[in-house]
């Protein structure tokens, strides 16, 4: 193939684009979660790499991470300022020239022509950082598996380049899940095969494959596993495949009917902002969270595609009732996949 595709990875982005407003925070550990209160219930949306080196990390209760680094700055999301960001971002990438593939705020795959991949990222590092006082991280690969695989060892702000050629050498000994692509659950079931390793994975038989994983998906593994994914950039607007809503409680709902009205009400503001995008949906996820941290997630496919809040609402009442255990819940969220 004679093209390369980078793949460019805003570096602690929700924590940096803080850091532009509140620059004396530079140096300091940052946390960004909630509404900035760890004394509250709420996760952690992003940490700088200074409260990451004391194990705080997105997912993280901000209880926990209070506890974990207490000389850390906590911030509230401020959705608003991340999204703005976010378009200075894309724009610069656009302004290229080159076709674009956004992945979500703070991430982007180009296609690049030519012979020279390194300097092509190193330009791109630096038209973002001087329209948007951002740094990124560029990975370079001859696919998107490669390219993406690779931002992660050039971290922060570097350039790193995965080929065919040293593919094996840095992955191969590694088991499945560090791929991109591959959760636990499908690791799990690739380790029932024997399958533990990105080498062994690469070198498994398709058609054993796609027995245990379907015709499509079973050779695609295959190929995930020698580093050949789809290499094609398509440029144009990302689009969402779903929405979610979810809430945290600060007292914890004991009583189940309460559960419900949160999901039924939820379920149906889901559907009042997807009908005014002009979509409907095609699946529904409940998910919950028990006290003290256990989560919980259900979904089910809806008979047809709809944007009708009692429809959707029911829909979600059938997918809770999937729930057995009647525990306290902290937690409670739900998600539309889109048709």
């Amino acid at each position: 193939m004679a093209g390369w595709v980078l793949h460019v990875d805003m570096d602690q982005f929700i924590a940096a684009v803080e850091l532009l407003r509140r620059p004396e925070l530079r140096g300091r550990p940052v946390v960004v979660g909630g509404d900035g209160d760890p004394t509250k219930r709420g996760v952690v949306a992003t940490a700088s790499y200074e409260a990451r080196a004391h194990g705080v990390h997105s997912g993280v209760p901000l209880r926990v991470a209070a506890r974990r680094c207490p000389e850390a700055v906590f911030l509230p999301v401020d959705r608003d300022a991340y999204e703005a960001a976010s378009a200075q971002v894309m724009a610069t990438l656009r302004a290229s020239g080159r076709p674009v593939e956004s992945l979500g705020w703070d991430e982007a795959f180009v296609g690049v022509d030519g012979d020279d991949p390194q300097t092509a990222a190193r330009d791109l590092q630096r038209d973002v950082l001087t329209r948007t006082r951002l740094h990124c991280t560029v990975g370079i690969g001859r696919t998107k598996i490669q390219a993406k695989m690779a931002t992660g060892f050039g971290k922060p702000a570097g350039v790193f380049a995965i080929t065919e050629a040293n593919w094996f050498e840095l992955f191969g000994d590694r088991p499945t899940s560090v791929l991109w692509g591959i959760g636990s659950r499908i690791a799990r079931r690739l380790a029932d095969l024997d399958i533990v390793t990105v080498a062994q994975l690469a070198g498994a038989d398709p058609e054993r494959m796609a027995t245990h994983f379907g015709a499509a998906t079973g050779p695609w593994l295959v190929r995930l596993g020698q580093g050949h994914h789809d290499s094609a950039i398509e440029p144009g607007p990302r689009l969402a495949r779903s929405r979610s809503r979810e809430l945290t409680f600060q007292q914890d709902l004991t009583d189940w009917d309460e559960v419900q009205r949160e999901v039924a009400g939820m379920a149906r503001a889901l559907m009042t902002d997807i009908a005014a995008e002009e979509r409907e949906a095609i699946r529904v996820w409940v998910k919950i969270r028990y006290v003290p941290f256990s989560t919980r997630l259900h979904g089910r496919k809806l008979a047809a595609a709809t944007n009708d809040p009692d429809r959707f609402a029911d829909a979600a009442a059938g997918v809770l009732a999937l729930f057995p255990d009647r525990r306290p819940v902290r937690l409670v969220g739900v998600r539309a996949e889109y048709a």
